[in-house]
């Protein structure tokens, strides 16, 4: 299983950027995928996700700005950014986990609300807001 994100880049405050991570090789059903994001020193945190099901969930501070969309047919998954602060800059990865739903604040759990270990991750791609 291979994922590999594009679209990171540098742009100014208040404007957007397209990430997209390509999954290759994932046929696995039902899964849960993920946009993350870590700042250096810092914890990862999830941005949003979408399962295979359809739902899909934003992390507080993503909701109204970002927008994550799974194309079934090439497995491909997006996250639109717009209105992008500062804060906002980080290396954000995309993963994929067996098994889980996307719940709560952008992140992939059971259906008790535990969250599991992602079980494939990308190599990221930076991200960076210029105020």
């Amino acid at each position: 299983v291979q994922l590999e994100e594009s679209g990171g880049g540098s742009v100014q405050a208040g404007g957007s950027l397209r990430l997209s991570c390509k999954i290759s090789d994932y046929t696995y059903t039902p899964y849960c995928i993920g946009w993350f994001r870590q700042l250096p020193g810092k914890e990862r945190e999830g941005v949003a996700a979408v399962d295979s099901e359809g739902r899909i969930v934003y992390e507080e501070s993503s909701k109204g700005r970002f927008t994550i969309t799974h194309s079934t047919s090439d497995n491909t998954v997006a996250l639109q950014m717009n209105n992008l602060k500062p804060e906002d800059t980080a290396t954000y990865f995309c993963a994929v986990v067996d098994d889980m739903v996307a719940v709560g604040v952008g992140e992939c759990a059971d259906y008790d609300g535990l969250v599991y270990p992602m079980d494939y991750w990308g190599k990221g791609t930076l991200v960076t807001v210029i105020s």
